[in-house]
């Protein structure tokens, strides 16, 4: 069985419970590399949902949570984007202590949320807009719950997952979703980060099936708390790349 606690040696950002913040930020500050026609990504999982991408002098942080010691060894932001309002995606403490003048992204439930300073220089993407940031295009894909008895976690029509092209490449960032309409319609996916949990998202089946319809070159498995991870490595269609990581450095 692959669960979160038999991600280990070998992985990245590796770093065990009783640990202090600033060797947790030295350990998240390795990298996963990942070739684009416009130079190196590096992936920086951070944790549960959280990372940072870093491309071309850049630093773009994902869902920013658990305080600004997580993020010391990393590069400032230079942007940020949020998917959502559940606590494991916004802490506004956190992105205060960590924001600097980084323009940021988010859903309207979340700027609505953001103090007068943050929300001058945020753009707030409804399901299905598009827009910039850092003169990168980013586009907003719908992100919510299609099962019935788990509509109540993720209504649709308020969060996003995002599509960022960087370097000619389309990274997806799901966000807490299940594999909705919008999501298997997606083409020419370099990296995708994708969320197994339940009852909040899907399972690894699910995310098997979806995986393995839209094609993402990579794919990250992320917020995936104790969700057996063994279906991926088994099932992934051939050509495509799974990249298990330890999102959970301190234990959960």
């Amino acid at each position: 069985m692959v669960t979160r606690r038999t991600i280990m040696a070998g992985m990245m950002g590796l770093a065990f419970a009783g640990r202090s913040a600033s060797v947790l930020a030295q350990e998240n500050a390795m990298a996963d590399k990942v070739s684009t026609p416009g130079g190196d990504l590096l992936v920086h999982p951070v944790e549960h949902a959280s990372l940072v991408l870093e491309w071309d002098g850049k630093a773009i942080y994902v869902d920013p949570v658990g305080g600004a010691g997580l993020y010391a060894g990393l590069p400032p932001a230079s942007a940020i984007l949020i998917t959502h309002g559940h606590g494991d995606h916004f802490d506004l403490p956190t992105l205060e202590a960590i924001a600097g003048d980084a323009p940021l992204v988010t859903n309207r439930d979340v700027f609505e949320k953001l103090p007068e300073t943050l929300k001058a220089r945020t753009i707030a993407l409804a399901n299905g807009e598009a827009g910039h940031i850092l003169g990168l295009p980013i586009r907003a894909i719908p992100a919510h719950n299609i099962t019935e008895e788990r509509r109540r976690y993720h209504p649709a029509g308020i969060g996003n997952g995002y599509v960022l092209t960087l370097g000619g490449a389309g990274i997806y960032i799901a966000g807490d979703t299940e594999p909705t309409e919008d999501m298997l319609a997606l083409r020419d996916i370099a990296l995708a980060f994708l969320p197994m949990n339940l009852p909040y998202t899907m399972t690894p089946d699910e995310a098997l099936v979806a995986i393995n319809s839209f094609r993402p070159a990579i794919v990250y498995p992320y917020h995936y708390g104790d969700s057996d991870l063994a279906p991926l490595e088994a099932g992934i269609a051939p050509g495509l790349e799974l990249r298990l990581r330890d999102w959970y450095p301190n234990g959960r």
